[in-house]
């Protein structure tokens, strides 16, 4: 195994798949005062959307991006080779106005200590997905307008767990192959940091393996900062014989996948372009984008995914910066 370690520098975006559009964007945008930073569509599946949320300026480290799938059955099960459940960072001291303003909003939630001697509120949303809201010290300054005052608002992802069967091949690939620190141990949890995120690995042998489906997060995508890194970082997963795909253009950022020993989606993307190539800031989320090779059928497309608005917030926004 090669010695050298990739530069990877915590979480880039975190993909997950639901049912309704517009009751995502109703949730995560109108409830979680998210962003919604790109509406554009799946790009290996033209017929899906593929919606992103993050801050202001759709930073890496801020965005969780969804496929909706209406025509999805009950969803899938969560279990072992599987990421089961993604954190966000919120200001200290906000915990309280989270409970508060979820359970106004029909959502069970309730505030705890975590292992690790952080304040969290644990809750759900209507597709079953699991998540936390994490206070952390300080301010990361991110760009943050929407319901959900600044001082509360969530600054970004916190990080991500993950379920495996075998706890060993999971540890020494994320700690050995990809160069994650080892941030604490606890019963048959191993959390592991990059950069400010975090993954927690869950030993449950018993769980069963998990099976893919609405209310189940697809993959998780690690940042690089550039195209150079990126090479490096496939170069280095080769080198230690893993099974990387080529380098994808996806217009925002460029991708290599490859998978955990335990069976989980792993993407690595880099930092730039980012965004705002085909949308000013005020604009971000407005309208439908699509990738080049779509863009002759756009027509065709637009009739065959279901209507979905941004926020009446980012709508008004747009208006006062134009």
């Amino acid at each position: 195994m090669s010695d050298s370690r990739p530069n990877i520098n915590g979480i880039h975006h975190i993909t997950a798949i639901a049912r309704d559009p517009r009751k995502n964007v109703e949730f995560y945008a109108g409830v979680l005062g998210l962003r919604l930073v790109k509406k554009t569509v799946n790009f290996d599946d033209p017929y899906t959307y593929h919606l992103y949320y993050g801050d202001d300026e759709g930073r890496p480290g801020t965005l969780l991006t969804f496929f909706p799938w209406p025509n999805a059955s009950q969803g899938g099960r969560r279990g072992s080779g599987q990421l089961t459940r993604y954190s966000f960072g919120v200001p200290a001291g906000s915990a309280k106005f989270w409970e508060r303003r979820l359970r106004e909003h029909g959502v069970s939630a309730a505030i705890s200590t975590n292992r690790w001697g952080e304040e969290i509120v644990s809750a759900g949303d209507h597709d079953g997905f699991e998540f936390d809201l994490v206070e952390l010290p300080g301010d990361d300054n991110r760009s943050r307008s929407g319901p959900v005052d600044p001082e509360s608002a969530i600054n970004g992802l916190r990080g991500i767990t993950m379920a495996v069967a075998e706890l060993g091949p999971s540890a020494d690939f994320l700690g050995e192959t990809l160069g994650f620190r080892n941030a604490g141990e606890h019963e048959n949890i191993v959390r592991f940091g990059s950069g400010n995120t975090v993954i927690d690995v869950v030993h449950d042998p018993k769980s069963g393996r998990g099976s893919i489906g609405a209310g189940i997060i697809h993959h998780v995508a690690w940042r690089t900062a550039d195209d150079a890194s990126q090479i490096a970082v496939r170069d280095h997963l080769v080198k230690n014989i893993i099974q990387v795909t080529p380098v994808i253009d996806r217009k925002y950022f460029h991708s290599i996948y490859f998978s955990d020993p335990g069976g989980a989606i792993f993407e690595v993307a880099t930092e730039p372009p980012g965004f705002l190539v085909d949308e000013t800031k005020s604009d971000l989320g407005i309208k439908l984008q699509l990738p080049p090779q779509y863009e002759p059928y756009r027509e065709e497309l637009e009739k065959a995914l279901p209507p979905v608005s941004a926020p009446a917030w980012m709508e008004r926004q747009g208006e006062i910066i134009s």
